[in-house]
């Protein structure tokens, strides 16, 4: 399913629940409206499996599907741009609220809390094959969200950069743009700036996709390496959140969903905090149950060796972390000892770490809970301030046909836009001239860190003023 904001008018935003309100289990959650727009299904649902089960057959063997670059005819595609799809502000409040503790272990709790909730579109929606992104094309939004996240640990600040003004309870925006840097390997690098409360993430998107025949498998690309979270509040604490591989099953039994069965790792270097967390797929009995283990820890910047849960020694042991990422996730702090009551239901001892997690009467506490969540739409800007090359208008003829279910119009039209861009990409090499990017200063450098041109922090600030004019690009890439 498309992000909420997808065909969402421009300028308008939905009420979504609290993250105040999915974090203390003694509040009640409010009613959420359905995401929007909702997905059409069809009767044809089932023969569009097969038929992408024949296209995918083809690439048994392939090592990186996501390097081929194969275009799907326009009926199995959901009409929505990439680069507005793929994004990890499903829930703004929660990155900015990073900041807010004055502990250090609360914030780094905070960071989880932000990354439990970046997914929140598979969580709540179907998996989906947005439109490939074509090189040059780019994408910005805003996200205007209350400040209502509390603190985890300690005393929270919720102020503004200027440590006088009160963001608590108040609306707060967070801007985003995001361009295709490279076509081949497909690249794009993003940046999110919340300049009222000194917060920015920053980061390139790749993927590497296999087909094993009954799913598939995606796992970070080698320029992918994961998001780098900037507190400027924080004496400029820089957190790494690595992602973990995720499969896309039920293909054959026409059922499609995401699973993680994989390890990644979240670390600040200046406060010597590192979190690795363990998904665990299925069950003994081979069923989905989407588990996340997790340790906290004290570590050292360049010696630590740890990578799976058991490694960790007792005494650096900050924190536990324990849930469903589908549904709820604790943290117990250390000292405390973990009890798995009826929501959080003790895990088979053979995926149980050796060492770090024992039962006595101590409750956790609630880091998150997904249930009342739903993805907050964005805010675009106006179609008439949107650039050739902008996903929305780039895109915009063949996502009306698609939505008016004219499917063959519609490939017709992806056709004509991937050819200009294979033309454009042919005359550049005839010329040996370089593509260089618009509003980032390398395509995949600097490594896993991209860094804003000129027109990048132009267009970054101009969207956080509301002032959407950009001049066109000179160089179009399709």
């Amino acid at each position: 399913m498309a992000s909420s904001s997808s065909g969402s008018p421009a300028h308008t935003h939905s009420p979504a629940p609290s993250v105040a309100n999915s974090t203390a289990s003694t509040q009640t959650s409010t009613s959420v409206p359905p995401l929007a727009p909702v997905s059409r299904e069809g009767p044809d649902d089932s023969s569009k499996l097969k038929t992408l089960l024949s296209i995918l057959k083809k690439f048994i063997g392939v090592a990186d599907i996501a390097s081929v670059r194969f275009s799907l005819p326009a009926q199995l595609l959901e009409p929505t741009p990439n680069l507005e799809y793929w994004n990890y502000l499903d829930r703004p409040e929660t990155f900015i609220s990073i900041g807010d503790s004055d502990d250090e272990l609360g914030r780094m709790l905070a960071v989880l809390r932000f990354w439990f909730t970046k997914d929140l579109k598979y969580v709540k929606g179907k998996p989906c094959k947005p439109y490939n992104s074509t090189l040059g094309e780019f994408f910005r939004c805003n996200w205007v969200v209350e400040d209502t996240a509390p603190p985890i640990l300690g005393q929270a600040r919720k102020v503004s950069i200027d440590n006088i003004t009160s963001t608590a309870n108040k609306p707060v925006k967070v801007s985003y743009l995001t361009e295709q840097t490279s076509h081949h390997p497909p690249v794009s690098a993003f940046f999110v700036n919340c300049p009222e409360k000194g917060i920015t993430a920053r980061g390139f998107d790749q993927l590497s996709a296999k087909f094993t025949g009954t799913g598939i498998r995606v796992t970070p690309g080698a320029h992918n390496l994961g998001i780098f979270v900037n507190v400027q509040t924080r004496d400029n604490e820089e957190y790494q959140l690595t992602h973990p591989a995720a499969t896309l099953g039920g293909l054959i039994r026409g059922s499609p969903s995401v699973t993680v069965a994989d390890t990644c790792f979240v670390t600040c270097p200046k406060t010597r905090i590192k979190v690795i967390l363990q998904y665990l797929e299925e069950g003994w009995l081979g069923k989905t149950q989407n588990k996340v283990l997790g340790v906290v820890y004290r570590y050292e910047p360049g010696s630590d060796k740890c990578t799976r849960i058991k490694d960790v020694p007792d005494r650096e042991i900050l924190a536990k972390i324990d849930g469903c990422w589908y549904d709820r996730v604790y943290y117990t702090l250390a000292g405390s000892k973990v009890i798995y009551t009826s929501s959080t239901k003790r895990p088979p001892a053979h995926q149980l770490p050796q060492t770090n997690f024992v039962e006595t009467t101590q409750e956790p506490h609630l880091l998150v809970d997904l249930n009342p969540l739903f993805p907050v739409p964005k805010i675009i800007p106006p179609e008439v301030d949107q650039l050739p090359n902008e996903s929305r208008r780039f895109w915009a003829d063949v996502t009306q046909a698609i939505l008016d279910k004219q499917f063959a119009a519609a490939t017709k039209l992806k056709t004509e836009l991937e050819e200009r861009q294979r033309e454009k990409a042919g005359a550049r090499k005839a010329q040996n001239e370089e593509w260089i990017p618009r509003f980032f200063t390398g395509s995949v450098t600097p490594v896993g860190k991209p860094e804003l041109t000129n027109d990048g922090v132009l267009a970054l600030r101009g969207l956080h003023e509301g002032d959407y004019r950009l001049p066109e690009s000179v160089v179009m890439g399709a």
